[in-house]
């Protein structure tokens, strides 16, 4: 199954813009008439005809919507701070995506080695990670801020959970999510409706969970997260380098939510 994406929705069509457009004619060499599948990144599947084959703008009708595409039944926040290597941060970003996130959200914190981060380039590579793995939805990449002014920014009745070395009681992440969110194994029933976006999509328990950077938060930056609630978690006895962890918290969510019976 191949999709496009296209931010150029009407009431029964579309355009794409010229990028997508070029890769549907030029490339998969699709001609007026054909099916195409198109997903407007905030979770919805069309099933559409290719109304005008121009590489530089193609059109099409939209036939039929799906709803929540290739969705979870929750919100999931990553903020996770950048990387020194970039490249290690976009495999993290990738990888989020295919398995399920909602926001990628990095954080600089007081021990961060990398202190600025263009996100131009990652909005492409979750867009096309999306795609890759069958989503309707592309992950929202966050302006970058402070780990203080996240952990501020965050609403108190949301589940909260912060990963780090230091010693100190720890939770599992399954345990933390059980106990502060009603995941309900009947949401993932509601996965793929046509027509009528279900509930369950828009009532999705806010999960915010905080990576720190190779040099881990400070202590200040726990105490301060530690005193507005949320739960230190642990991901096991190895110690995982910044992107291997934030991957292994996003599976970690993932599995809890949706093996769950």
């Amino acid at each position: 199954m191949e999709l496009f994406f296209s931010q150029y929705i009407y009431d029964s069509t579309l355009r794409l813009d010229a990028e997508e457009s070029a890769h549907c004619v030029r490339v998969l060499r699709h001609r007026v008439g054909d099916s195409i599948d198109v997903i407007d990144g905030r979770g919805t599947l069309m099933h559409c005809t290719l109304l005008n084959a121009d590489p530089k703008g193609a059109e099409a009708r939209i036939d039929e919507r799906v709803y929540g595409f290739g969705s979870h039944p929750y919100s999931l926040t990553m903020a996770v701070c950048p990387t020194k290597n970039i490249d290690r941060y976009e495999w993290f970003a990738e990888k989020a995506t295919e398995i399920g996130v909602d926001v990628i959200a990095p954080v600089i914190g007081e021990r961060s080695e990398r202190r600025v981060l263009k996100t131009e380039r990652l909005e492409r590579l979750v867009k096309a990670a999306a795609k890759q793995s069958l989503k309707g939805a592309v992950p929202e990449i966050a302006a970058p801020v402070s780990v203080r002014d996240f952990i501020l920014s965050v609403p108190e009745d949301a589940v909260k959970m912060i990963c780090y070395c230091f010693d100190g009681e720890k939770f599992s992440v399954r345990d933390v999510l059980w106990a502060g969110c009603a995941l309900l194994p009947h949401a993932r029933k509601g996965q793929n409706r046509q027509e009528e976006a279900p509930a369950s999509f828009t009532e999705a328990p806010d999960i915010y969970i905080l990576i720190g950077p190779e040099g881990d938060f400070s202590p200040e930056e726990a105490e301060l997260a530690l005193s507005r609630g949320w739960k230190a978690v642990t991901l096991g006895p190895s110690r995982l380098r910044t992107e291997t962890a934030a991957v292994v918290a996003t599976t970690m969510v993932y599995y809890a939510v949706l093996t769950e019976e």
